[in-house]
Parts: C-alpha cells; sequence; structure tokens
C-alpha cells in the first residue's frame, strides 16, 4: 500500500526563509536573485514559479523529485546558512510558499514564491551595507551582487538599496542589518536597519519617492564614486599622456 502524505489547507500562505545572491542582469534593468544550491544556475525574480532543473517535464515540486523552491520554517535556521565561508556573501530572504508544497521537519519544497523581504548583510569591512556593488562573479547574463558601504563601493558596477528594491519590483522591501560596531553596543548610523524600499515622501508624480536616509546613501555612494574617480585621474595626470611615469 502507497502512503500518501496529508493534504494541508491554509488560510494564508506559509511563511519561509531562504538565503540566495542578489543579481544584477548585464544592462542593468533587471534584478532579482539566484539560488545557492542545486537550482543556483537559474535565477529568479520576486515573484517565480520554479521549474525542474533535471529538465523534466513534470510540475514541481513532484514527490519522486528534489526540484522546487527549498526554504526552512525558520529565520534562525536560514541566518546560520550565512556563517558558512562560500555563503558569507548571500543575503537573507522572507518567502511567502505559494501553490503546492511538500512539507518537511525543517522546512518546504514548493512551486511557486514571493520574496517579500530581503536582508543585507554589512559589508565586508563590517560597516552597514549602503549599496550593493559586483561581487566579482554572476551567472550568464547576470552580475552577482554584495553588500558594500560607500567607501569600499570604489569603481565597481553597484546599487543602491533603494535602487535594487525598485529593479526588482513586486513590492519587495530591502532592510540593511546593523554592522558589529552595533551589537558590541556602539551607535548605529542613521540609515542602518531602514526598510530601503518604503519611503516618507510623495514624489511629483503621487508615487512614493525616496527618504532622508535614502537620500544619504545615495549621495554617499556617488561621492565614493567621486573620490575613485579623482584618484585614477592623478593617477594618469602623474604617468602623464604616453602612460609612462614622469621623472
Amino acid at each position: 500500500m502507497r502512503l500518501r502524505l496529508p493534504t494541508e489547507h491554509p488560510t494564508e500562505p506559509p511563511t519561509g526563509y531562504k538565503i540566495a545572491h542578489p543579481v544584477l542582469s548585464r544592462d542593468g534593468t533587471r534584478a532579482g536573485f539566484t539560488g545557492v544550491s542545486l537550482g543556483g544556475a537559474l535565477p529568479y525574480g520576486v515573484v517565480a514559479d520554479a521549474g525542474c532543473v533535471y529538465g523534466r517535464r513534470h510540475r514541481p515540486p513532484a514527490r519522486l523529485c528534489d526540484c522546487g523552491f527549498h526554504c526552512v520554517h525558520e529565520r534562525a535556521a536560514a541566518q546560520a546558512l550565512l556563517c558558512t565561508a562560500e555563503h558569507r556573501s548571500a543575503v537573507l530572504l522572507e518567502v511567502s510558499v505559494l501553490g503546492a508544497y511538500i512539507r518537511f521537519e525543517r522546512g518546504y519544497r514548493y512551486a511557486r514564491q514571493r520574496v517579500r523581504t530581503m536582508t543585507v548583510g554589512p559589508c565586508a569591512c563590517g560597516a552597514p551595507a549602503t549599496a550593493l556593488a559586483d561581487a566579482g562573479w554572476g551567472r550568464p547574463g547576470r552580475r552577482a551582487l554584495a553588500a558594500a558601504c560607500a567607501g569600499c563601493v570604489r569603481g565597481r558596477t553597484a546599487l543602491t538599496l533603494t535602487g535594487f528594491a525598485r529593479l526588482a519590483g513586486d513590492g519587495l522591501r530591502v532592510l540593511a542589518e546593523p554592522g558589529p560596531a552595533v551589537v558590541a553596543g556602539q551607535a548605529a548610523p542613521t540609515a542602518a536597519g531602514r526598510p530601503a524600499g518604503l519611503a516618507d515622501a510623495a514624489g511629483p508624480d503621487g508615487r512614493e519617492g525616496p527618504g532622508l536616509p535614502e537620500l544619504v546613501a545615495e549621495a554617499a555612494l556617488l561621492q565614493a564614486r567621486l573620490d575613485w574617480f579623482q584618484t585614477q585621474l592623478a593617477l594618469l595626470g602623474e604617468r602623464g599622456p604616453g602612460g609612462t611615469g614622469q621623472g
């Protein structure tokens, strides 16, 4: 006799947690995510349907396959994955589990999801992130991004947290996690922990615009790029027009 799993009929979509890498399309017009495990070769958007990575024609999540999106029940379990060396630059996602799903002891495998919130960790230098910058790797047509403070962006391709939320669309909220200094009891920068997808004021077209913390982050990012540009100009002047050092 073949055992059948009990059928659930929740009144609202279950919530789950997972980690992923934020990505930006090569032309800079679309933002999304790529997974950290088997499905990492298939970037997805804020709202997405799963496909079978093995190319089979069944609909995920098939009982005899491991296809579909994956997430865990507990936020702490997903955060623990960020401690491993290969996942240090990943972000934490809070998702709504949509469509058919299979419940396991620690999480779900499911057919469709909506990413509600993305939480970005601190920059590699320890400062709270104000941007997502080119991480130096990617997938075909997608650049992977990693948390960066204004001082570490330099000349890399980068997006502010607000800019990423805007490109990703579908109501995504982006939060910046405070840096280690906050954990130690020191004062946190004003912009840290602010939802980048939310705003305080409406723009001239009636849509919500960025608030003061977001504008401060944008200004810091522009200043960092200007500093890098001036440094490059200074180096070019030292080398001279011929490209060699002047004696």
